[in-house]
């Protein structure tokens, strides 16, 4: 009997993500699939949803809101800074950086400068965007005792210890 997905299951997946318009967003490779530790937050809050109980060889689409992806935008995530705060750095539209804010460590993009001020956005950018998945379980088990202490699955498709 093949194993079903649920908590703690090392998991391999291929996929392959679009957004709303049908445009190609990420896919893993054929010769990498992407490995992971069910139910530890690893993935999209809607995708796990979608895998749980799936089995392996299992093919299907999900569709998947902005609120169970990355979330919808927030307008309060984007701020216009002094542009001094980046001293001497060429800052141009598109840069991420690591921000400091009264939430701790965030990754923000610049979406505008000009002399006096830059503005950031701390929203992720697939914020507000629907997704549509297309998955192929590759393989369902139980992870060991060493990938669930280290968080993550070993071997092909997952982190490679030296």
């Amino acid at each position: 009997m093949s194993e079903t997905i649920s908590q703690d299951k090392a998991v391999t997946i291929h996929y392959t993500v679009k957004n709303g318009e049908g445009v190609t967003l990420d896919q893993s490779a054929e010769e990498r699939p992407l490995a992971f530790i069910f139910g530890r937050g690893m993935l999209i809050p809607g995708l796990e949803k979608e895998l749980e109980g799936k089995t392996a060889g299992a093919e299907f689409n999900a569709d998947i809101t902005a609120a169970d992806a990355y979330g919808e935008r927030h307008d309060g995530l984007i701020q216009t800074v002094p542009r001094n705060l980046f001293g001497d750095q060429d800052v141009n539209p598109g840069m991420q950086f690591r921000a400091t804010t009264d939430h701790g460590e965030q990754s923000v993009m610049v979406v505008e400068v000009n002399d006096t001020e830059v503005t950031v956005d701390g929203n992720h950018p697939l914020a507000g965007v629907d997704l549509n998945f297309e998955v192929k379980v590759v393989d369902v088990r139980e992870a060991s005792a060493e990938e669930l202490s280290h968080g993550h699955v070993h071997g092909p498709g997952g982190v490679e210890h030296e």
